[in-house]
């Protein structure tokens, strides 16, 4: 048994199937890729920002060939355009060679290069120094799960969209029953199913399975939102390809950045704020609940205190302020300017926090007799998706 239908999850159920098992995936919402998956900027990493020997390092080089080979293989959109990661003042680049040297040590193609070279990719970008990493790429990563769904479903894997697991008990003879709601047109229907394994890849709500399942997880989900902006279709010839900030090396956000989109498109963010709600994608989305378990939860307060100015208070006040955001942009290209960019969607990043505030930085998996739960898998779980997958399930099977 698998829940949640996000990138993760339906690979997950794909992995198995392909070994023989007979695999249930759950997904709550009556589409794939309804979350996390279906609201990130498609950027195919290529490992270099993650800590040389870490699940996320190995996984993402690896995850980045797999997945641009199953995208070749399916006929799914994608492309390998590099990007550029710069130093827009001195005092950026020793983290900028740190970046340099993570990414030699993780195998990833990528060189420090000067401004005029930098310019040669990207004529209208500012820098003292850059470093320019080859195998980046962007992916069309909802359609990447439509493929997996029908690759599941192909070997065999039952896919239950607008179903959703209430409630999950252990049996004392081993594996699970997991008590189940699914809606359709015409009502809700109750059921019970067993299981041997379960699996939970929920994503948001990943710490709320494991407690459902009988497990205290070892961290809590905190939901930030990343809100994007647009490049105006007159400005788009500003950013060729993909350019990133040098980022904070104490947080896991990357800094806002200018992606190109395989339509022609640039997208512009996403910066970090805290969520009202586990699937809030405005201001005004806010839950009582999720506000109330981001209270209660004494880590959340220990993150506040370390975070919250100066940068908790200037990512909030760039989500304010869209001249604030173009002035963040403007440090990279400098001709973007408040009047070109157009606020373009956002998404809810499922970040665990620890309980002495501290945000889970690897890739973290809980387990139990019969039960797997991946309560961590942040970006680049997208990239890695594959990896992951193949990973989980001989968790699953051992």
């Amino acid at each position: 048994m698998v829940i949640g239908g996000g990138i993760l999850g339906l690979a997950v159920a794909r992995e198995l199937a392909g070994r023989g098992d007979e695999v249930i995936l759950l997904e709550k919402e009556h589409r794939w890729a309804a979350h996390q998956t279906g609201n990130n900027s498609n950027v195919v990493h290529a490992g270099l920002y993650y800590k040389p020997g870490s699940h996320k390092a190995r996984m993402s080089v690896a995850g980045n060939r797999s997945i641009l080979a199953f995208a070749r293989e399916h006929g799914v959109p994608a492309e390998v355009c590099g990007k550029l990661v710069v130093a827009t003042q001195r005092s950026e680049r020793a983290a900028l060679h740190v970046l340099a040297e993570r990414a030699q040590a993780n195998g990833v193609p990528a060189r420090l290069i000067g401004p005029a070279e930098a310019r040669e990719y990207e004529p209208e970008v500012a820098c003292v120094e850059a470093l320019r990493v080859e195998t980046t790429g962007i992916i069309d990563f909802p359609a990447v799960c439509e493929t997996l769904a029908q690759l599941s479903a192909a070997v065999g894997a039952d896919l239950r969209l607008g179903t959703r697991a209430v409630a999950i008990r252990s049996r004392a003879g081993g594996g699970v029953d997991i008590a189940t709601e699914t809606r359709t047109d015409s009502g809700t229907a109750s059921g019970t199913l067993r299981a041997d394994v379960l699996v939970n890849c929920a994503g948001l709500h990943a710490d709320r399975v494991a407690e459902l399942a009988g497990v205290r997880p070892r961290a809590r989900i905190v939901p930030f939102r990343g809100e994007y902006y647009e490049l105006n279709p007159e400005k788009r010839h500003l950013v060729r390809g993909l350019i990133y900030p040098v980022p904070d090396p104490s947080l896991p956000f990357l800094g806002v950045h200018l992606t190109r989109m395989l339509d022609g498109s640039v997208h512009a963010g996403p910066n970090a704020v805290l969520a009202l709600r586990r699937e809030g994608y405005r201001w005004r989305d806010v839950s009582p609940r999720d506000v109330a378990d981001v209270a209660r939860f004494p880590g959340a307060w220990r993150l506040a205190r370390r975070y919250a100015f100066p940068v908790g208070y200037d990512e909030v006040w760039r989500s304010l302020s869209r001249k604030r955001f173009a002035r963040s942009l403007a440090r990279l290209v400098p001709a973007v300017g408040r009047g070109d960019i157009t606020r373009h969607g956002s998404g809810v990043r499922a970040q665990a926090v620890l309980p002495d505030g501290s945000l889970a930085d690897d890739f973290l998996i809980d387990r139990a007799p019969g039960q797997v739960h991946v309560l961590n898998a942040p970006s680049p779980a997208a990239t890695s998706a594959l990896e992951i997958a193949r990973h989980i399930a001989d968790s699953a099977e051992a």
